[in-house]
């Protein structure tokens, strides 16, 4: 009877056992299921703060802690720190007096005392050398840190007068120099962005017109944006079921992390331009991705935005919406970022500073390629014109402007898209003011053009970009013009001003 007992005792303790291991289980797969559905709303959170992330911490460059010194090591001797024990002479016991006059025993003495003194001498001997090679390691030891630290504060004082000098120059607005910066501030942007943007990009300061160019990589749609919505554990089945997430859902979260990375890019270059040396920021998001229908690498523009420090300035980033914000500054939005509707560039990177794109043997071609400032007005104008024929404009060249430059009816052939344009080239050196766009917005409208295009061999300013802004007119400075030339009808020239050179006389 007993016998039966503990056999069911041990059927229940068995199937108790079994039950809690099936619970912990059960309990386990719902706990994986959990943590699947925490990663992916962590996921979810982090796209939808790619802009509110950077507006929190902005990039900031420490120029407190850049001209701080450094500490430097302090001097340790270790164990050569502590003196050696000096040596006491050991006097052996004095015999009892009263036995001291026998001679044995005053002999016995004696030969005590000059072992005891001959030991003494040893050992003092031993202390004496040890101590001054004690002494020397020390002074030695001395004279290699005082030899380091003299080392490392000139180094110290090299590092930081350069310090100094990149500041000087940074404030001044050495063109390099803020370029370094900026390159600097995309390079730790990428560090902090989500996983799945590669990181690539790149810009371009153009010193003439004090607008920077940027260039970055966005991630494409399929890898960036979750196609779940939820994980569930099905405890039917013991599988995780995946609640698919509406298309609808994940092209919105596509389209408001590519506003959210041109304006990030935006608020990171102005914020800082510490000394207000920009004045424009156009920015341009593309993607590398496959097209699906001819198996081709493709890389469609997406974003596309030009704006200036005084109409960024006035928006409130921890309120916007991406958005909406990018079309108060009148950018181009792909209408299907994940479908990779492609948006025309404001300004081609390629079209920017040739310094900035490739590398080039300058040396051995600065003197073989033509000044276009040698020129004589007529080849100049010749050249304009014939610039715009090789990229497809039937032209006319008519009578030669004051300036130097060329007036040009153009004819774009294209359907639809094509139709009169008027064409002005201005060699000047300083910057081309707003009266100048002025002037050929108003020859527009006077022959009836479909667009207009003004190009200079130097830059133009704030006020010229705003007035252009949403009108069909293209500003083009003297690196378009470079680049356009050698693009198109295989001319290397350059820009090099004569000292004696003088711009017309304008009312900008």
């Amino acid at each position: 009877m007993a016998q039966d007992y503990s056999a069911r005792a041990y059927e229940r303790e068995a199937a108790r056992q079994a039950k809690e291991a099936k619970q912990d289980y059960l309990d386990l797969r719902a706990q994986k299921a959990a943590l699947l559905n925490t990663q992916l709303e962590l996921r979810i959170v982090e796209l939808e703060s790619i802009l509110t992330a950077r507006v929190v911490q902005p990039i900031k460059v420490d120029f407190k802690k850049m001209l701080t010194e450094r500490d430097y090591p302090q001097l340790s001797l270790g164990t050569l720190d502590r003196p050696l024990t000096k040596p006491q002479m050991w006097h052996p016991d004095r015999p009892n007096p009263l036995i001291s006059w026998l001679p044995w025993v005053a002999s016995g003495y004696r030969r005590r005392f000059e072992a005891a003194r001959a030991r003494f001498q040893r050992e003092e001997s031993d202390y004496i050398t040890k101590e001054q090679a004690r002494l020397g390691e020390v002074m030695k030891t001395r004279a290699e840190h005082e030899a380091l630290v003299a080392d490392l504060k000139g180094a110290e004082s090299e590092r930081l007068s350069k310090v100094k000098a990149w500041m000087a120059e940074l404030e001044q607005g050495v063109p390099d120099v803020l370029q370094e910066l900026f390159e600097r501030i995309q390079k730790e942007s990428f560090q902090n962005l989500p996983k799945g943007f590669n990181g690539k990009g790149k810009l371009a300061y153009v010193a003439e017109s004090k607008q920077l160019v940027v260039e970055f990589d966005l991630p494409e749609f399929d890898s960036t944006i979750p196609r779940v919505k939820t994980y569930k554990y099905v405890k039917a089945s013991d599988s995780i079921a995946e609640t698919p997430r509406p298309e609808a859902q994940r092209k919105a979260l596509y389209t408001s992390v590519v506003a959210q990375m041109a304006i990030r890019v935006l608020h990171e270059m102005f914020s800082v331009d510490y000394h207000s040396h920009l004045e424009s920021v156009v920015v341009n998001g593309f993607v590398d991705t496959i097209d699906r229908g001819s198996g081709r690498d493709i890389r469609p523009c997406l974003i596309t935005v030009r704006t200036t420090r005084e109409i960024f300035e006035d928006l409130d980033l921890a309120r916007v919406d991406p958005i909406a914000c990018l079309k108060t500054l009148n950018a181009s939005l792909s209408k299907s970022p994940a479908e990779l509707a492609p948006v025309r560039p404001i300004l081609e990177f390629n079209m920017v500073d040739p310094r900035f794109i490739e590398e080039r043997d300058v040396i051995s071609t600065l003197d073989q390629r033509d000044n276009l400032m040698d020129l004589t007005p007529g080849d100049f104008e010749t050249l304009i014109t014939n610039l715009f024929e090789k990229m497809g404009l039937e032209t006319k060249q008519t009578q030669a402007s004051r300036d130097g430059g060329v007036d040009c009816v153009a004819y774009d052939p294209r359907p639809i898209f094509g139709g009169k344009v008027i064409i002005q080239a201005k060699r000047y050196k300083n910057t081309v003011g707003v009266s100048a766009v002025r002037d050929l917005f108003g020859t527009m409208q006077n022959e009836g053009a479909s667009k207009g295009i003004l190009v200079t061999t130097s830059g133009y300013g704030k006020a010229a970009f705003d007035f252009a802004n949403n009108k069909p007119i293209e500003l083009l400075s003297g690196s378009n013009l470079l680049f356009l030339l050698e693009q198109h009808a295989g001319i290397d020239a350059k820009i090099v001003m004569p000292d004696d050179w003088k711009d017309p006389a304008t009312n900008s």
